[in-house]
């Protein structure tokens, strides 16, 4: 039986998906893939991924899409001479589950005709983990993101919280979309593989 291809998306940029990503390869001994980078492209979320990894089975695949500037995708392939189409986007061969991170929130373009990189993760993936990071109007573009995957009928996984507790905000977004809280990923001074072992067990899948 083949195994669900899980995708990684998040409420924006920085919240914290490659992290997430690394934690839950590593967790189900997952094939992990990236599927567009754009900009430092001297370090590349699939070395950081691979470094934080402990396992033997999994494999980290090469970055689909490479792009030099660090910009939105639309932008970066105009400033790389490329149109970027959802067809262009394929997944790696494996015979393991695949976690596939995407890039920035849902609603990051991949060029000009109204395709992002939702629409891209909608023909690949199976379910997606929404990431989530506190900050004020966290909430908002939660909310925002989830009732978009829904209008897309993208199966929700559950969220992953980055950061400090915050009962308040983490309670509201799970009465009001009855979406699985999976856990929370506190915040670390020092990224290694002992903290992504450590904080795999916190999460429910």
């Amino acid at each position: 039986m083949k195994q669900k291809v899980i995708g990684i998306t998040g409420i924006g940029t920085d919240v914290g998906k490659t992290v997430v990503a690394a934690i839950i390869a590593e967790k189900l001994k997952a094939d992990y893939y990236k599927l567009v980078q754009a900009g430092d492209l001297n370090a590349l979320d699939s070395e950081f991924v691979k470094l934080q990894l402990s396992n033997d089975i999994s494999v980290v695949h090469k970055t689909g899409i490479l792009l030099s500037q660090p910009m939105s995708p639309h932008a970066a392939a105009k400033m790389d001479g490329l149109s970027l189409q959802v067809e262009d986007f394929t997944l790696p061969e494996t015979q393991n589950q695949l976690i596939v991170e995407g890039a920035g929130g849902v609603l990051v373009p991949i060029n000009e005709n109204g395709q992002y990189i939702i629409d891209v993760m909608a023909g690949l993936v199976d379910e997606v983990i929404l990431v989530s990071r506190h900050y004020l109007g966290s909430i908002n573009h939660t909310l925002l993101s989830i009732h978009f995957l829904q209008s897309k009928n993208i199966p929700i996984k559950g969220i992953v919280f980055v950061g400090e507790e915050n009962l308040a905000t983490e309670s509201i977004i799970a009465a009001n979309t009855q979406i699985k809280i999976l856990g929370r990923v506190a915040w670390a001074q020092v990224l290694d593989q002992e903290f992504i072992q450590k904080a795999g067990k916190k999460i429910d899948l």
